[in-house]
């Protein structure tokens, strides 16, 4: 379902290019669960910003249900990643001055879904996330946990094909971390969306099918086992 083949990315830095990403290469299966674990600076949120078409390699290519995103130009690939991808992210990046619903909706307003669909997908989504009476409440008024049920309900509305999480409870408590990763490893689960996790936590690690190790920009194994 997503394949990228031989991915190289590199930044200035002082005067001399600083190498993120060495010949990187992975296949994720639809509906797969999987980890990406390495220690801090070794790559991650990067290989995760070129996966989702938010960056792109100084080479290599990436496919995404056949279609190549390194070879979309931007518009294109705009809105390829709104219909396909959804993001979450470990500090939320909800909108503070839009309620929850109106940050929930925000993908399907992108796509121009109709509004009687809309407010269905919003009570349906609502409850998943078992916050049906807060759809008026705006993020300051929410929990930290109750904020990344919100994000998740905004990343996975418009059912695209693959979840990208980066450090999904990394502001969160054990047990309410326990919570958020029950809800979004059985949510992606349910519509066999391909979730790739970005994590340090080897708790969120053993949640996935499969775990990749990825350190100082290479990828070094991948496997049903904790290696790291």
């Amino acid at each position: 379902m997503l394949s990228a083949h031989h991915l190289h990315y590199a930044y200035p830095e002082a005067g001399q290019w600083h190498t993120v990403l060495k010949d990187v290469s992975l296949e994720l299966a639809l509906g797969e669960q999987v980890a990406l674990v390495g220690s801090s600076g070794s790559g991650k949120s990067t290989l995760l910003n070129l996966l989702g078409g938010i960056d792109k390699p100084a080479s290599g290519r990436i496919f995404l249900k056949n279609q190549e995103l390194t070879a979309l130009k931007e518009p294109a690939l705009t809105l390829f990643r709104r219909q396909q991808i959804g993001f979450i992210y470990q500090q939320f990046n909800l909108i503070p001055t839009l309620t929850v619903a109106e940050n929930i909706l925000l993908p399907l307003g992108l796509l121009r879904v109709a509004a009687k669909e809309q407010q269905e997908r919003l009570a349906q989504w609502l409850a998943a996330i078992q916050l049906p009476t807060r759809a008026n409440a705006f993020p300051d008024q929410l929990s930290g946990g109750e904020q990344q049920r919100v994000a998740i309900a905004r990343a996975l509305i418009h059912q695209p094909a693959l979840v990208l999480a980066d450090e999904p409870t990394g502001n969160l408590d054990a047990k309410t971390g326990q919570l958020i990763l029950d809800l979004l490893f059985n949510l992606a689960a349910q519509a066999q969306q391909t979730l790739l996790v970005v994590t340090h936590s080897k708790a969120v690690a053993e949640r996935a099918e499969r775990i990749l190790v990825l350190q100082e920009g290479v990828l070094e194994n991948s496997s049903s086992t904790l290696a790291w």
